[in-house]
């Protein structure tokens, strides 16, 4: 654009000095009004007034054609060339006015046709030269930047690998010279660290397992053997003391929750290596059934209520392992709710996968799965919000003043259980409407449900 304006200038002035030589020529040997063809060249104009600045002739004489000239630059004193426009609304004209020997007044002008013409083509071939430059730019850029970004690109597949469980891949752009390097000398660093890490982390929870199960499988002797001296005394025929009976009974049922409390160890750690579970087609309606009856019996004094649709609904499964599963929710309903709280099982099919829950364990499944619920239900206080993300950890007791003879493994089991099957365990707790366990279990396949 500059260039377009220093070349319009530049032919202004040259302009300007066409029209001030031919205005000498003119005063030097004035014209007479033309009587043929034109002595002018074809881009002047000259036009002649009367000192009351009429127009008296002009040349040429076309009134239409020349430029416009006012009567103020007629009558002006100044000698400076002035741009006036065409009668006609063709190319502006660079005039000028002057005064004839016998006392008239004219004014001489000069076409700018040529110059407006050579300034628009070079103004349209700036703007077309100008767009293909900045294309060519834009171009080369795009390429140049895809080029430098391109090791940055390389980082980013790395990671997103990484993070979908490729742990053992590392960035190979590692040139100290360069920031891209930098950075994957760095990540690599970061990496290898945290891989270190993992493999410490995985290491150290393999030798706890490995002590959980050995401890509890050297326990179970020592136990047994409790139990059974102290059984042996309970049913001798000798006379007892009945202070040493006290104590006996006491150690009897110590050793008896020992016990318990060792088999859920070695089932949790016979989970963590290997499931090992016996699948078969199980109906989840007698399943819940044996498990209200059995609560029933336990606690008569209890409410214990079974509610159940009336399709059948068949899951692929270990039936010792879920029936293990919806018993241990239900004994650890009744005992953390008041004896006048209802506690209900409930068995549906659902067409998809509930969401929402506050907490739970397991899966995923995919959305468009068909599942069957387990749900168990009481109606007491509810878990406080802060234990809610922590209820199915091992050992985890939320209130162990209510509960005091509790292990903190029976959720954890019930996790570890329905985990193995491939499904969801979660819970949801308010003061207001109590707590519910919900068992998510994806259908044994197409046409599972009679309905």
């Amino acid at each position: 654009m500059s260039s377009v304006l220093l070349l319009e200038a530049s032919m202004t002035a040259r302009a300007d000095g066409q029209l001030t030589r031919m205005a000498a020529v003119l005063r030097e040997g004035w014209l007479a009004p033309p009587t043929g063809g034109s002595e002018l060249p074809t881009e002047y104009s000259l036009q002649v007034y009367s000192e009351s600045g009429e127009l008296r002739w002009a040349e040429p004489g076309n009134s239409d054609e020349g430029p416009a000239v006012s009567t103020d630059l007629v009558l002006s004193s100044s000698t400076e060339p002035v741009t006036v426009p065409d009668r006609a609304g063709g190319a502006n004209w660079r005039a000028m006015a002057l005064r004839t020997p016998d006392g008239e007044r004219a004014v001489v002008a000069v076409s700018l046709e040529s110059q407006e013409d050579t300034v628009s083509r070079l103004l349209l071939i700036e703007l077309a030269v100008g767009a293909l430059i900045l294309g060519l730019v834009a171009t080369v850029g795009r390429i140049v930047v895809r080029l430098g970004l391109r090791p940055l690109t390389r980082i980013e597949h790395t990671a997103t690998a990484i993070a979908e469980g490729e742990v053992q891949l590392r960035v190979t752009e590692t040139d100290p010279h360069t920031e891209t390097g930098q950075l994957g000398r760095a990540l690599n660093t970061m990496l290898a660290r945290l891989a270190q890490a993992l493999r410490d982390l995985e290491s150290s929870e393999r030798r706890l397992r490995t002590f959980v199960a050995d401890a509890s499988h050297e326990l179970r002797t020592p136990l047994t053997s409790i139990r059974g001296f102290a059984e042996l005394y309970r049913h001798g025929g000798a006379t007892r003391d009945p202070a040493a009976e006290r104590v006996l009974w006491r150690i009897e049922d110590e050793a008896t929750r020992m016990g318990a409390m060792v088999e859920d160890l070695l089932l949790l750690a016979r989970l963590d290596r290997e499931p090992g579970l016996d699948l078969s087609e199980i109906d989840l309606c007698d399943l819940a059934e044996d498990v209200v009856g059995g609560a029933r019996a336990r606690h008569p004094e209890r409410t214990v209520s079974l509610h159940t649709p009336g399709e059948r609904v068949r899951v692929l499964g270990d039936e010792q392992r879920l029936h293990q599963v919806v018993a241990n929710l239900v004994a650890n309903a009744l005992v953390h709710s008041p004896a006048d709280a209802e506690v209900r099982v409930s068995r549906m099919l659902a067409s998809e996968v509930p969401s929402g829950d506050p907490a739970g364990v397991g899966g995923p499944i995919p959305p468009d799965t068909v599942v069957a619920l387990v749900e168990v239900h009481d109606d007491g206080p509810g878990i406080d919000p802060e234990h809610l993300p922590f209820v199915f950890d091992r050992f985890y007791r939320a209130d162990p003043a209510r509960s005091p003879g509790g292990s903190g493994l029976g959720l954890a089991i019930s996790a570890a259980l329905v985990e193995a099957h491939d499904g969801v365990l979660s819970v949801a707790s308010s003061q207001r409407s109590g707590t519910t366990f919900r068992v998510v279990l994806p259908v044994s396949g197409p046409g599972a449900a009679d309905r």
